[in-house]
């Protein structure tokens, strides 16, 4: 049983590394779906409102790494 545990922690992991980049992008690709859907943003706005944070997270993320590495 420990095996298969740990075959799904090793599958889990390739897509999951950073569990806070995961959450973050899920949060976003919702919040701006949910503004493209109910509020009316125009759809080339939501594609720009994900690009921008996307980027931004992943800054935030690579960052935090930079400063865990340091330490």
């Amino acid at each position: 049983m420990s095996v298969i545990r740990l075959i799904a922690g090793e599958f889990l992991g390739m897509f999951v590394d950073d569990g806070n980049l995961a959450l973050l992008a899920l949060v976003l690709v919702a919040a701006v779906a949910a503004a493209v859907k109910l509020l009316s943003v125009p759809p080339l706005l939501g594609g720009a409102l994900l690009l921008v944070g996307c980027l931004a997270i992943l800054l935030q993320s690579v960052r935090r790494a930079a400063r865990a590495t340091k330490r």
